[in-house]
């Protein structure tokens, strides 16, 4: 190799000066590790679909018609509206991803007021419509007023996922709040 032992080195020094030079912007390496993390809410985002459309599998196929015994036989109980207006929000997972792979401010403001409506929104209501049974079911343990499935509480399997769900959703905001404020940041320092 050419650069070992032939080529001379300046006096005083151990050719290390030079890493002053090599960093990296800290907006931008904030924007780098927040992208990265936003990708991986927005997969565990995909994950709890699967999970809300299995739970739905059995209203989606009775609409369409199509009868299959064993999931049938599982007695999936009915779908409430909220399942389905949270599902919706898996369409605002592309608004994100577009928004990181194009660093676009606008577009990621619209996944975050997306997420708050179409994620948070149809969790809320979700948490208030199941707390009685939850509350009946904490205190006075399985009785006729506490709805069971598969011998499982069925309002605490939906607490289960509200709060994953809710952990998700809330990370995805926290991300994309410091995307914008590292983005925001480079955009200002351009026009100083």
């Amino acid at each position: 190799m050419a650069s070992r032992g032939n080529m001379a080195q300046a006096l005083g020094t151990d050719g290390s000066d030079f890493t002053h030079r090599q960093r990296v912007a800290g907006q931008y390496q904030i924007s780098a590790m927040n992208k990265s993390r936003l990708r991986y809410c927005i997969f565990f985002h995909y994950l709890l679909f699967f999970v809300m459309l299995t739970k739905l599998s059995a209203d989606i196929l009775d609409r369409l018609d199509i009868f299959i015994l064993e999931i049938e036989e599982l007695q999936i109980p009915q779908p409430l509206w909220w399942e389905y207006i949270w599902c919706s929000s898996l369409l605002l997972s592309f608004l994100g991803l577009s928004a990181v792979k194009a660093n676009n401010i606008k577009t990621l403001e619209r996944y975050i007021i997306g997420i708050i409506i179409l994620g948070f929104g149809p969790l809320f209501y979700a948490i208030i419509y199941y707390i009685s049974d939850v509350w009946n079911y904490l205190w006075f343990g399985k009785n006729d007023k506490v709805y069971m499935w598969q011998g499982w509480h069925y309002g605490l399997l939906w607490y289960v996922f509200i709060v994953v769900a809710i952990q998700v959703h809330s990370f995805s905001l926290v991300f994309s709040y410091k995307l914008l404020t590292a983005w925001k940041s480079r955009g200002s320092r351009k026009t100083d």
